[in-house]
């Protein structure tokens, strides 16, 4: 009702509704949490922003992220984010990682999956429960958890499992990459204890077979193999760091399995480098021609290091197995290499994903973790600051692959929808209609633009006027609110 008093009234910019198709120039109207308004007239508000000139979205929802810290909220939100949720590998227990996130306060709405690969590390691997991130990143090299599991250790791990999912966490993550000889039936079944809780399924795939003939099973047929069998929504994790340059294949597999009815959503982020733990399965050296890399295509994130040899790559996992590394598979500056990421990156109703890192704080004694700008001395890939904005950049301005329209979509209503089955929360978001949260972006189109780099990679990107979470400022006027901290915990 243009009658009505809003607390909150953005006034004259083009406003985008990836549901409805809305694309005009209107007034939003905020009370509290809640969008009240959208409408061609005049609002009336007890505070009025003139963003006129300027496209107002729903904010970005970023199903893959493993940024749990304010400081890496902070870096999403100036890339649009307002949604930050970690999926792919989850936490255990998961009401652990909610509690921790509560008490300090989050600038982004937060949430988290029941994470497979720690549960497995706990009730296989014989390792301590708990302990965020962090835990599973010390552990991820560690061979106790990914040996095969006995019945019974397999019985108390899908019972962890099952108990996370009781205490809202929004389906299962599935790290099976990690651990590539785990048997095939138990991930079938992980799957099914997916379809009979309505929840997805969210997986790093194991090797395909050209990557791998050994592999128990192709990393891609298992994906969409247990879609089918079990009806569970499997979500398939940044396609284009597992597919690499069988991204084709693999594509054509999804489009098969979806047309015979399976529920399948894909993944992807704009970088032809990966990140994740030095000690990971698959950054063995003997086993890194696979995915046609050698030890020099990775470079140790403590230290800015590219990897001299085997030997050395030997070492670092050795003395450092819970630190990151950048992994270089493509160069972006080739062509070749460019189109396998742009065909993984717009294939029909592919999600943006950053696959956020955490933030590696480098050079001796650690700062105050809330310090703002971060220093030199903080890393992590720019993918964590970069990666919506870059897909605005390139894929919308540069190259017109994509419609504004469609890159708001696949950052926002379509990770809606992968989780609004069986989280309610979810239909309120991705969406700028009356009745659905105050989670808002303002920008320019032309001027949006990521500034991260692999050698200043928290630079944050530009061109943000406002972003919303829940009504309240996160950005205003290009920035940060370093005390904002509105973000809502997302569960089922």
């Amino acid at each position: 009702m243009t009658g009505e008093m809003h607390d909150l009234v953005l006034a004259g910019a083009r406003v985008l509704d990836p549901e409805t198709g809305h694309d005009a120039v209107a007034n939003v109207g905020v009370t509290g949490t809640t969008i009240t308004a959208v409408s061609p007239d005049p609002l009336q508000g007890r505070v009025t922003l003139d963003v006129s000139g300027l496209v107002l979205a729903p904010g970005w929802i970023d199903l893959h992220s493993h940024s749990h810290t304010i400081a890496g909220h902070r870096l999403q939100a100036l890339d649009g984010v307002t949604t930050v949720l970690d999926l792919e590998a989850g936490v255990a227990p998961v009401a652990e990682a909610y509690a921790e996130a509560a008490a300090e306060g989050r600038p982004l709405n937060y949430g988290f999956s029941a994470a497979w690969a720690q549960a497995r590390m706990t009730a296989v691997g014989g390792l301590p429960p708990g302990g965020g991130l962090d835990a599973a990143l010390g552990h991820l090299g560690d061979p106790a958890w990914r040996r095969e599991a006995t019945p019974r250790q397999l019985d108390a791990l899908y019972e962890l499992i099952r108990a996370d999912l009781a205490a809202g966490a929004l389906g299962i993550g599935l790290l099976i990459g990690y651990a590539p000889r785990v048997a095939p039936e138990e991930y079938l079944a992980v799957a099914g204890i997916a379809a009979e809780a309505g929840v997805p399924t969210y997986t790093h795939a194991r090797d395909l077979v050209e990557q791998s003939p050994d592999t128990p099973i192709d990393g891609a047929e298992e994906v969409l193999r247990a879609a089918a069998a079990t009806g569970a929504h499997m979500h398939y994790c940044h396609i284009n760091s597992t597919s690499l340059r069988q991204v084709d294949r693999v594509l054509r597999l999804v489009d098969k399995f979806r047309a015979d009815g399976a529920r399948v959503s894909t993944e992807a982020y704009p970088y032809g480098a990966g990140m994740t733990g030095i000690s990971a399965a698959f950054l063995a050296p003997e086993l890194l021609p696979r995915m046609g890399i050698g030890p020099t295509s990775i470079v140790y994130a403590p230290t800015g290091e590219r990897v001299a040899d085997a030997t050395r790559l030997l070492e670092l996992r050795a003395t450092d197995p819970g630190a990151l590394a950048i992994i270089h598979f493509f160069d972006e500056n080739i062509p070749a290499d460019l189109a396998v990421l742009d065909r993984a990156l717009l294939s029909e109703d592919t999600v943006i994903g950053s696959d956020a890192m955490p933030l590696t704080w480098t050079g001796g004694e650690r700062p105050d973790p809330l310090t703002w700008p971060l220093p030199p001395s903080v890393v992590t890939h720019p993918r964590t600051a970069g990666t919506f904005s870059k897909v605005l950049r390139r894929y919308v301005r540069e190259t017109g692959a994509l419609s504004l329209m469609e890159a708001v979509r696949r950052s926002s209503l379509l990770p809606a929808r992968v989780l609004e089955a069986s989280v309610p929360a979810m239909r309120r978001k991705g969406r700028v209609q009356p009745g659905c949260d105050a989670d808002l972006v303002v920008f320019s189109p032309g001027e949006v633009t990521d500034q991260a780099t692999y050698a200043e990679s928290t630079r944050p990107s530009t061109g943000y006027a406002h972003v919303l979470v829940g009504g309240q400022h996160v950005v205003r006027d290009g920035e940060p609110i370093l005390d904002a901290r509105p973000g809502r915990a997302i569960r089922r």
